[in-house]
C-alpha cells in the first residue's frame, strides 16, 4: 500500500507541476493585437471542435458503460467511464496550453531563440505532465480505494476497464483530430500552394486557420490521449499478470511510473538552446538523461521488490528499445540523413518519383523497429515470462512525460510559425520560429515512430494477459476457427486505413471547393483587400470529422465481440495478433513515409534542388499532401487499433467464456 501512497503523491506533484507551467505560459507576452486576434480565431475553432466532438462521445461512452455496468459488472463500468474523463482531461489540457502556447512562442521569437524555445517546450511540457499525472493518479486511486473494498485481485481485472475507457477516447480523438487537421491542411496545400502559388500560413488562404486549428486538436490531444492509453495500458496488464506471482510483481509497474515522473521532471530542466544547431541535440540529450535516470532508480527498485536484477536487465531492454526506434524514426525521416536526401533528389524529375520513392523508405522503414520488437519482446519472456513483455512496455513508456513533452513542443512551434506569417512579423522572427518548426517535424516524425513502438509491446503485454486470462496454453493455427480469426485480423488495419484515408480525401474534397469558392467569388482575398471566411472552413473540417469518424471506430469495436462469442477465445486470441502484426507495419510504413516527404519538401525549400518555386519544390508538395493523411491520421490511429481490439477482448473475456 505504500507504493500506492507514494506514486500517488509523485502523480499530484506532475500535477502541480503541470499547473505552475501553464500559468508560467499565460502570464508571458502575447504580441501585439492582430497576433492576438489570429491566436483567438484558431483557440476558439480548437474549443469548438473538442467541445462537440467530446459531446458526441459522451453519449457513446455512457452507452459502453450502462452495457458493462449490465453484462460484466459495476466496477468496470466505474473504471471505464473514469478512463474516459481522464483521458479526455488530458487532451483538453494540452491542447489549452498549446492554444495559449504558440502566439506566445511567435511573441517571444522576437527576442531570442532561446526564449521562444522556452515557452514552446513549457506548452508541451503541460501535455506530458498531464498525461503521466492524470494516469498515475488515476491507477493508484483507483487501487487505493478498490483494494479496501472489493480486494486486490478484483479492482485490478476491473482496472480493464479504466483502459478500455481511455482507449476509446483516445480512438476517436486521433481519428477525429488526424480527419480534422489532414482535410484543413491538403485543402490549404493544393489550392493555396499548389494552384495559387501563396506561401504557406498566408493570411489570404481561407483554409489556414482551419489548418493551424488542426493541429491542435489531431498533433497534440490526439496524440495526448493516445500515449495516455498505452501508459496506463501497459501497466494495468503488468500489474494483471503480476496477480499469479507476487504482490511485489503488482507494485512493481506502478513504482516503476513513478519513478518516470521523478526522471522527466528532471530532465525537463536541460532543455536549453541559444541557436538553431544545439536545438535539436538538447531535446534528444533530455530524453536520454531521463531514459538513464529511470534505468539507474529501476536497478534499487529491482532490487527492493525482487531482491534481484532480473527486472533491471527487463527495464534496460524496453528503454533501448525505446531509444532504438527513436534514432530509426529519425534515420528515416530527417533530412540529415540519405533516405530523406534521395527522396528529395527523386523529387526533381517529378511527383510521381517522388512518391514512389516515398514508398519505398517508408516500407523499408518497417524492418529495424519491428526486429526490435521481436528482440525485446523475446527477451523480456526468455528473463521473466510474459510479464517480462509487460514490463519492457512499462519501460519503454516510463519516460512518457517528457518524451511527449518534446513531441507536443512541434505543433506549438508550427502555430507560432503560422502566426508570425500571418502578422508579418520581421524575417529574424520567422527564421527562428522555422528553425523551432524544423526541429518539431523531426520529433513529431521521432513521437509517431515512437508510440507505435510502444503500442506494440503494450498490446503484446495485453495479449499476454488475455491468453493467461483464457487459459490459453497455446494457439494452433491448423484450427480452422483460429486461422479464420488470424486472417480476420489480417484484414481489418487495411479496411481501418481505407476508411481513414477516404475519410479525410471526402473531407478535403468539400474543403478545397470551399477555398476555390472564395477565390473565384471574391477576388479581393488575393489582393489584400478582403478577409477570407475562415469560420467556413473550420465548420467544413469540423463537421467532416465528426462524421467521418464514426464507421471506423465501430469497426475496430465490433468486430472482435462477434469473433469471440461466435467462434471463441482461441480465435479471438488469433484475431490479436494477426491484427498486431499487419497494424505495426502498416502503421511504421505510413507515419515514416508521410514524415519523409514532409521533411523532403522543406529540404528542398532550404535552396537544394532549386529550392522553392521549382519543379522538385512542386513535386514535393504534391508527395507531403499525400503523406498527409498517411503520417496525421491512419498511421497514427493504427495504434490505437492494435491496443483497442486487445483490452475489448480482456474486458469482455467473461462473455466469451
Amino acid at each position: 500500500m505504500s507504493t500506492i501512497i507514494v506514486s500517488a503523491g509523485l502523480a499530484i506533484l506532475a500535477l502541480i507541476a503541470c499547473l505552475a507551467i501553464y500559468k508560467s505560459i499565460t502570464s508571458a507576452d502575447a504580441g501585439n493585437e492582430q497576433m492576438q486576434n489570429l491566436a483567438a480565431d484558431i483557440s476558439g475553432g480548437a474549443m469548438a471542435f473538442i467541445g462537440r466532438e467530446y459531446r458526441t462521445l459522451g453519449i457513446f461512452a455512457i452507452v459502453i458503460a450502462s452495457l458493462l455496468w449490465i453484462f460484466v459488472g459495476g466496477w468496470t463500468a466505474l473504471c471505464f467511464g473514469i478512463g474516459a474523463t481522464f483521458s479526455a482531461t488530458a487532451g483538453f489540457i494540452g491542447m489549452k496550453s498549446a492554444t495559449k502556447g504558440n502566439v506566445r512562442t511567435a511573441a517571444a521569437a522576437g527576442n531570442s531563440l532561446a526564449d521562444a524555445l522556452r515557452i514552446a517546450f513549457r506548452s508541451g511540457a503541460v501535455m506530458g505532465l498531464a498525461v503521466v499525472g492524470l494516469g498515475l493518479l488515476g491507477l493508484t486511486g483507483l487501487l487505493y480505494i478498490g483494494t479496501e473494498t472489493i480486494g486486490l485481485e478484483a479492482i485490478i481485472l476491473s482496472l480493464f476497464g479504466f483502459s478500455f475507457g481511455a482507449s476509446t477516447i483516445s480512438l476517436f480523438s486521433r481519428v477525429g483530430g488526424g480527419i480534422y487537421t489532414k482535410a484543413a491542411d491538403v485543402g490549404a496545400d493544393i489550392v493555396g500552394k499548389i494552384e495559387q502559388g501563396i506561401p504557406e500560413d498566408d493570411p489570404r488562404n481561407p483554409a489556414t486557420i482551419a489548418d493551424n486549428v488542426g493541429d491542435n486538436v489531431g498533433d497534440i490531444a490526439g496524440m495526448g490521449a493516445d500515449l495516455y492509453s498505452s501508459y496506463v495500458g501497459s501497466m494495468i496488464a503488468a500489474m494483471a499478470l503480476g496477480l499469479a506471482l507476487t504482490e511485489s510483481h503488482v507494485f512493481f509497474p506502478i513504482a516503476l511510473g513513478a519513478l518516470g515522473i521523478i526522471a522527466s521532471i528532471a530532465g525537463m530542466f536541460l532543455v536549453r538552446a541559444n541557436d538553431e544547431e544545439t536545438l535539436q541535440k538538447v531535446l534528444r540529450y533530455s530524453f536520454l538523461f531521463a531514459a538513464f535516470a529511470v534505468l539507474v532508480g529501476s536497478w534499487f527498485l529491482s532490487d527492493y521488490y525482487f531482491d534481484s536484477t532480473t527486472m533491471f536487465w527487463v527495464v534496460f531492454m524496453g528503454l533501448g528499445a525505446g531509444v532504438v526506434i527513436e534514432l530509426s524514426t529519425e534515420y528515416y525521416t530527417s533530412s540529415h540523413f540519405k533516405p530523406v536526401q534521395k527522396l528529395a533528389k527523386a523529387s526533381e524529375t517529378g511527383a510521381a518519383t517522388n512518391i514512389i520513392e516515398g514508398l519505398g523508405l517508408g516500407f523499408m522503414s518497417t524492418g529495424i523497429p519491428l526486429l526490435v520488437i521481436v528482440a525485446v519482446a523475446y527477451g523480456s519472456y526468455v528473463m521473466a515470462d510474459f510479464y517480462g513483455i509487460a514490463i519492457s512496455a512499462v519501460a519503454m513508456l516510463s519516460t512518457l512525460g517528457i518524451s511527449l513533452a518534446i513531441d507536443a513542443y512541434g505543433p506549438v512551434a508550427d502555430n507560432a510559425g503560422g502566426i508570425a506569417e500571418m502578422s508579418s512579423l520581421p524575417s529574424e522572427v520567422r527564421e527562428r520560429t522555422d528553425a523551432l518548426d524544423a526541429a518539431g517535424n523531426m520529433t513529431a516524425a521521432i513521437g509517431k515512430g515512437f508510440a507505435i513502438g510502444s503500442a506494440g509491446l503494450t498490446a503484446l503485454a495485453f495479449f499476454s494477459a488475455y491468453a493467461s486470462r483464457a487459459g490459453l496454453d497455446a494457439i494452433s493455427l491448423l484450427n480452422i476457427e483460429v486461422l479464420a480469426g488470424v486472417f480476420l485480423g489480417v484484414l481489418m488495419p487495411f479496411i481501418f486505413t481505407s476508411l481513414t484515408m477516404t475519410a479525410v480525401s471526402r473531407a478535403a474534397f468539400e474543403m478545397i471547393e470551399e477555398v476555390r469558392r472564395q477565390f473565384k467569388e471574391m477576388p479581393g482575398i488575393l489582393k489584400g483587400e478582403t478577409r477570407p471566411d475562415y469560420r467556413r472552413c473550420v465548420d467544413i473540417s469540423t463537421i467532416g470529422a465528426l462524421k467521418q469518424m464514426v464507421v471506423p471506430g465501430f469497426l475496430i469495436i465490433i468486430p472482435p465481440i462477434i469473433v469471440g462469442l461466435v467462434l471463441g477465445t482461441e480465435s479471438l486470441g488469433g484475431m490479436i495478433i494477426g491484427a498486431l502484426g499487419t497494424a505495426m507495419l502498416l502503421g511504421i510504413a505510413l507515419s515514416n513515409s508521410g514524415g519523409a516527404w514532409d521533411n523532403a519538401k522543406k529540404y528542398i525549400e532550404t535552396g537544394q534542388h532549386g529550392g522553392k518555386g521549382s519543379e522538385a519544390h512542386s513535386a514535393s508538395v504534391i508527395g507531403d499532401t499525400v503523406g498527409d493523411p498517411a503520417k496525421d491520421t491512419s498511421g497514427p490511429s493504427l495504434n490505437i487499433l492494435i491496443k483497442l481490439m486487445s483490452i475489448v477482448a480482456l474486458t469482455l473475456l467473461p462473455l466469451f467464456l
